[in-house]
Formats: C-alpha cells, structure tokens, sequence
C-alpha cells in the first residue's frame, strides 16, 4: 500500500471492547505487515493515559520488531501491543509510522466524522506535526542508507 493510500483511510475512535473505555481518538484500519490477512486497529500517537505497558519485550519469528503488549488501564486486558523499536526492514517497507496497534478482537471502533459532521475524517486532513516529523526523519534515514 503506498503512503497516499495510508492518507486516505478514515480515522477511527477505538474503544476497550471489554469495557468501553476510550483508548484512542487517531486509528486507523491497518493490515499486520508480516501477515496482510490480520487485521488491527492502529495509532501514530502514544494514547496518552488509556493504555500501559504489560510483560516483558519480546519478538516475533517473522520479524525483529521488539514488541511490548499494552493492556487498557481501567480493566486491565490486553488489548494490543506496541512496536518499541522496529527491526529494519519493517523500517523500510511501506509503512504508515503507526507504532501502536489494537488488536481487532478487543476493540471497537467508530468512524469519526470530519467538521462538517457529514463526511468522514480521513487521515490527511488529521495529520499532526509529531508525524511529519516522523516521515521527514524517514525520507533521510532511506536516503543515508541507500546512499
């Protein structure tokens, strides 16, 4: 999926499916890199008070992403995890700089609706300064390391 296509998906609310708490207001419809048939919710921003860190780090055999489940803070469930340094080239594929995924099994969502209240939000009338920095930072890290 190209960058443009991550621009065009609709920015979801997503919800503790175990108790309705709030955990973000900024997901995104996402496919697992290493796998395109899982499905997940996820954020470029940290959820700010909604979620925290459980168990240790660990990867997957797929990849060397080191990984840390986060559970929801008011029931205390896994509810996704955590993508704490990604390996390289999961840095380099097509990536939306999501760092933080929902697992799709315990959350709900709600399409956000943009300012008129009509149509939907989309990500790139949602984009905020920490994520332009974040794709600036990428363009130049591509480019040291193709250089």
């Amino acid at each position: 999926m190209s960058t443009s296509n991550f621009k065009n998906k609709c920015v979801t609310q997503v919800n503790c499916i175990y108790c309705d708490s709030l955990l973000c207001m900024r997901g995104m419809k996402a496919v697992l890199l290493a796998d395109t048939e899982i499905e997940l919710f996820s954020t470029d921003i940290p959820p700010n008070r909604t979620v925290d860190f459980v168990a240790s780090y660990y990867s997957t055999e797929s990849c060397k992403c080191k990984l840390r489940d986060i559970a929801c803070l008011k029931c205390g469930n896994v509810v996704g995890y955590h993508v704490v340094a990604p390996c390289k080239p999961c840095l380099l594929s097509c990536n939306n700089g999501h760092f933080w995924m929902f697992n799709s099994e315990a959350v709900s969502t709600i399409n956000r609706l943009d300012a008129t209240g009509m149509g939907r939000l989309i990500q790139k009338h949602c984009l905020c300064p920490l994520l332009m920095v974040r794709q600036l930072l990428h363009t130049i890290v591509s480019k040291i390391i193709y250089s």
